[in-house]
């Protein structure tokens, strides 16, 4: 049994992402893994690190919560769509309020090094793009992916990350978003 969290950025609750999360977590439950949940767009916060890290910002109980369930966890999948090659705003914001220093990572004193603090813990990130996946990857570099992935998570210790990249979905049909469901349901099941 693996403590499975998943992390939904998608700003529309009637959005595919929804559905892809609900696969997933249909998956994992039906192989007897325990889910919780972060929904960002039902959280209460300011996505603002109004101080950067010069000032801390208190956290909202919606943040500390979103903290606990991290620490919880032994896997994260994370699942949003890519706008303008990134993340949703609110993600983004999301990210900045909760991967603190003394929580995610700390910075050592006078190295340029830091320690990771989410070590022993594994991720999927599950994305939707309105082109090919191979396109993103091929003449853009999948920047979101590079930065959720390498910058954010693997910063923090989060390792193996896998990269799952959906689309076109702006003009798919319904035989192809129903084809993702049902794989990423079976990833669910697999808690991987």
């Amino acid at each position: 049994m693996i403590k499975i969290l998943i992390i939904n950025g998608h700003p529309d609750k009637e959005s595919f992402n929804f559905g892809l999360a609900e696969a997933y977590k249909k998956g994992a439950l039906s192989r007897g893994h325990e889910v919780k949940e972060i929904i960002i767009r039902d959280l209460n916060f300011n996505p603002n690190l109004q101080f950067g890290y010069r000032k801390r910002t208190e956290l909202e109980p919606d943040l500390l919560d979103a903290q606990e369930k991290i620490k919880w966890a032994d896997h994260l999948v994370l699942i949003y769509p890519v706008w303008w090659g990134s993340i949703p705003a609110i993600m983004k914001g999301f990210f900045d309020r909760v991967f603190l220093p003394g929580f995610a990572f700390q910075k050592r004193g006078k190295s340029v090094w830091w320690d990771k603090l989410l070590k022993n813990k594994s991720a999927r990130i599950i994305s939707t793009l309105d082109q090919p996946a191979w396109y993103y990857w091929l003449v853009y570099g999948k920047p979101s992916n590079n930065a959720v992935k390498k910058l954010t998570l693997q910063f923090c210790g989060i390792n193996p990350v896998r990269v799952t990249n959906i689309g076109p979905i702006r003009l798919s049909k319904e035989i192809y978003r129903q084809k993702w469901i049902n794989k990423i349901e079976r990833f669910g099941e697999q808690g991987k």
